[in-house]
């Protein structure tokens, strides 16, 4: 009886769809998906009251869940998250976060029309390949270049535009995998090319490229490994020698050289990462690489190298499935003119900004925080700071442990990973490390903007803690 007594005390759809509160909820989120919440809130009250479950089934109750329901199907799956991980190209996390410049251009062409492929000149159509290429061309020296929506993407067109049909011989000691289980023999084999292995694991040398040299051979392929490193007993043939190799034999050579790095960066302690110029500059054919790696833009792939072989490229039923949108091309284009001038660049791209910060200045930044938590907190964490690491992130840097200093919490009224969970799952959501049960703060990936949001959200949860 006392089933069927709750059964019929739960409440109409539409008589929940006409109370104040919900009906002002449809001004903001789909009306449908209001419905959806109101009518699923409902069903799962009465499969509980079934099941023997305790259930409040009043109007208020059921109006709650309701509207947190609804709220939850209508948020953006693709959100904002602050990331204080010390992780600076953070793959999970949507890698290089973009200047200022970018961002802005990035709005200017998507609330409007633009000049994507059409010339104000001379009032013809024109070519999206302008935005950008001769900026690639002046920054790294080649003689044309293009861009595609990310570098395995330059890397496939580049082999299949070169090598389809014949043999592409590349080291053992290359075969990169990506991110996401992607691997340099499986985009080999999509583009058509058959991949010839030369060389072992640790030592490839100049002698097994030309052994393997046939009337087949389409392509001479060198991949930097960006994303490991190969130590002790190694060997592998410079970008040069092969290209000489090539131009004995009329074979064309390739670098697929991932991490996209446009300007020295051990000036900054870094740790030495061969540049696109230098690639160039070596009589590489093509040279290939990412946009949103250690560049700092968008995620696109760069393509330069020589002319006659981008014109093959431009040409090729691939470009036009792999290429870029006007927003991507905006943030592009904006992020390699800020290159003109590589101090500003580096003042102003983050990831350059963040990759280059000094420990010294992360430790003034970390003991600012620190104190400003311990001081509007009033005891809610044991509020320090930590000698650590930051990483390059992104499949770049393999070997650089980036000196830092982080903010430690302790929390006193909860455990570290209690408190990581709520920093995660809150809004804006926040993304740090537990190390030692302490939960770590890396301000070399937070922006002034961050950080105020972190001392905002760690205040609301010791205030909800102490209630």
């Amino acid at each position: 009886m006392e089933t069927n007594s709750l059964l019929r005390q739960l409440p109409k759809v539409d008589a929940l769809l006409m109370r104040e509160d919900i009906e002002a909820l449809t001004q903001a989120v789909p009306r449908a998906l209001v419905v959806e919440a109101v009518r699923a809130v409902i069903d799962d009250a009465r499969a509980a009251i079934r099941s023997g479950e305790a259930v409040d089934v009043s109007a208020d109750a059921l109006a709650g869940a309701a509207l947190s329901r609804a709220q939850l199907r209508a948020r953006s799956s693709l959100r904002r998250v602050i990331n204080a991980t010390g992780i600076v190209v953070h793959t999970n996390l949507g890698r290089s976060p973009l200047a200022a410049e970018a961002v802005d251009a990035v709005a200017d062409v998507a609330r409007g029309y633009s000049t994507l492929e059409y010339d104000v000149d001379d009032g013809v159509r024109g070519s999206r390949h302008v935005h950008v290429e001769s900026l690639i061309c002046r920054l790294t020296g080649a003689e044309a270049a293009m861009a595609v929506n990310n570098n395995a993407a330059a890397v496939m067109m580049a082999l299949a535009a070169l090598a389809r049909g014949k043999e592409a011989i590349v080291s053992r000691g290359q075969l990169v995998e990506i991110g996401g289980s992607f691997r340099v023999p499986d985009v080999m084999a999509e583009s058509g090319a058959k991949m010839v292995e030369v060389g072992t694991t640790n030592k490839t040398h100049l002698r097994d490229y030309e052994a393997a040299l046939t009337s087949e051979t389409g392509l001479l392929l060198k991949v930097h490994t960006s994303n490991y490193r190969v130590v002790g007993f190694t060997e592998e043939v410079a970008l040069a020698d092969l290209v000489a190799l090539g131009a004995r034999h009329g074979v064309p050579v390739m670098e697929d050289q991932g991490s996209g790095v446009l300007i020295d960066l051990r000036r900054w302690g870094l740790p030495y990462e061969p540049t696109v110029s230098e690639s160039v500059a070596a009589g590489a054919h093509v040279v290939t690489c990412s946009g949103d790696k250690l560049l700092g833009g968008p995620q696109a792939g760069i393509i330069a190298g020589k002319a006659d072989v981008i014109a093959r490229l431009k040409k090729h039923p691939l470009a036009r499935a792999m290429r870029l949108d006007k927003m991507t091309l905006a943030a592009l284009e904006t992020t390699l003119r800020l290159y003109l001038d590589p101090d500003r660049a580096v003042e102003r791209i983050p990831t350059l900004r963040m990759l280059t910060a000094t420990k010294t200045e992360i430790a003034a930044r970390a003991s600012r925080l620190a104190n400003e938590i311990a001081r509007r907190c009033e005891g809610a964490y044991l509020a320090g700071t930590t000698e650590d690491v930051s990483r390059a992130g992104g499949g770049a840097l393999p070997m650089a442990d980036i000196p830092t200093v982080c903010v430690a919490l302790a929390p006193q009224h909860m455990s570290a990973n209690e408190l990581e969970h709520r920093l995660r799952t809150g809004e804006p959501h926040i993304i740090a490390r537990i190390v030692d049960d302490r939960v770590l703060l890396d301000p070399r990936t937070l922006t002034a903007a961050d950080e105020a949001d972190v001392i905002e959200a760690l205040t609301r949860l010791a205030g909800a803690d102490v209630r």
